[in-house]
């Protein structure tokens, strides 16, 4: 049986618009429409697209619709099946942007997120309080600490290079400290 590319479009584009809360929930709905309904995969093809979903990058419903879709119709039924899935989230997203920049042009919803944003500052300075006391405590935290900041500050180097390195020397720190209580 050859699945057509616009029932196969269409079947995903059900599933992309059904499928509120993520990837998980998309396993049960096709389970439903693509094994018991129309047939065209078995659980274990389902099962195994699930798997190799999880196990590489990107969104899981995306993953599974593209493996699907490609058992079925080959590369072609791939894109139709990811362009299916993607339909919905995408035509949302674009829909909810345009009502969020049509209110952020009204004053009242600009004093709202002003608000918002000092309540934002208070609630990451009281975190960062919070964590201040149980990560920065010793000399080797200090050392991490000071180091990251005046690299970011004064060098403007990566986040991304600083807490990497900041793992490197915590990792040395804490094996250095393991050793030295077996001396």
């Amino acid at each position: 049986m050859k699945v057509s590319l616009k029932d196969l479009y269409i079947e995903f584009l059900l599933l992309g618009i059904q499928m509120l809360g993520g990837g998980y929930v998309l396993i049960p709905l096709m389970q439903k429409n693509l094994i018991e309904k129309r047939m065209w995969i078995t659980q274990e093809e389902l099962t195994d697209f699930y798997a190799l979903s999880q196990s590489i990058p990107g969104i899981i419903a995306a993953n599974i619709s593209t493996f699907a879709g490609y058992k079925l119709r080959g590369k072609t039924g791939a894109l139709i099946a990811l362009t299916g899935i993607i339909t919905s989230p995408v035509i949302s997203i674009l829909l909810i942007a345009t009502v969020i920049d049509l209110l952020l042009k009204i004053s009242y919803i600009q004093s709202i997120f002003w608000g918002v944003g000092i309540a934002v500052i208070i609630l990451i300075f009281l975190s960062i309080k919070e964590m201040w006391k149980h990560s920065v405590n010793d000399i080797p935290t200090w050392i991490i600490f000071l180091t990251a900041c005046g690299l970011s500050l004064f060098l403007k180097i990566s986040p991304v290079y600083i807490i990497i390195g900041s793992m490197i020397f915590g990792i040395i720190v804490k094996f250095i400290e393991k050793r030295c209580k077996k001396c």
